[in-house]
């Protein structure tokens, strides 16, 4: 082989190595820049909390989805059987109705608060929810926003069960005994038990929604979903 030979099956081989991937490394956490995690998990929260309020702020928003349907509180549960025989079976059924009426009534309320939260996240906190697993964004949520979510949401069930004469009278009755082990002190007062489970339900359903992006990123709708939750793949 003469040497211009030689210098041709070297440029060659140089041109060969560059088409040729040198590596196999796929895009992953690592190559987001803090400002992607940062864009993309803001944007799943809000995109979340908007479609939770949306899905159960509507009548049978609750009451038609048996994942968040507010059931009678423990000893009504048990009672129910009773009260029915005793004549007030449709007295129990308009309470369960109205109970998750009043949650319908008040999560909406709910929104701004939350799309509060989701924007106000800092870096660490999107790092965190983005690899914090199934419930790091209902621990998110209920950690910024529980508290000030039921003083808002209070009288609004309040005003919505106490058309149900039953209710007033739940309260007489699970007041007394509470704390006797037939009645938990969450399950003491009929409002704060609607309340907290009005809450509960919303936070579940902002997981599902988010569920939903980490499971198939493709069909996110928005590019920077896609390429964020894309990379935990």
């Amino acid at each position: 082989m003469n040497r211009r030979e030689f210098n041709l099956m070297l440029a060659g081989a140089g041109i060969f190595t560059c088409l040729t991937p040198t590596s196999s490394h796929a895009f992953g956490l690592a190559d987001l820049s803090n400002r992607e995690v940062d864009q993309g998990v803001k944007t799943a929260l809000e995109q979340g909390a908007i479609a939770a309020v949306g899905l159960l702020g509507r009548p049978d928003g609750f009451l038609g989805n048996p994942k968040v349907r507010i059931p009678l509180p423990g000893i009504l549960q048990q009672g129910a059987g009773l009260l029915k025989a005793m004549g007030r079976g449709q007295q129990i059924e308009e309470l369960e109705v109205a109970m998750n009426r009043a949650a319908e009534a008040a999560v909406p309320m709910a929104k701004e608060m939350l799309v509060n939260a989701a924007r106000s996240i800092t870096v660490n906190d999107a790092r965190g929810i983005l690899t914090g697993g199934e419930t790091s964004v209902t621990d998110f949520f209920a950690g910024k926003t529980r508290e000030p979510l039921t003083i808002k949401f209070l009288p609004v069930v309040k005003t919505a069960i106490q058309k149900v004469g039953l209710a007033q009278k739940y309260n007489a009755v699970a007041g007394k005994i509470a704390g006797t082990g037939l009645v938990g002190k969450q399950d003491a007062n009929l409002e704060h038990y609607v309340t907290g489970k009005s809450l509960d339900g919303l936070y579940f359903m902002i997981g599902e929604e988010e569920k939903k992006i980490r499971s198939n990123p493709a069909a996110a709708g928005s590019a920077v979903l896609r390429k964020v939750f894309g990379a935990l793949k």
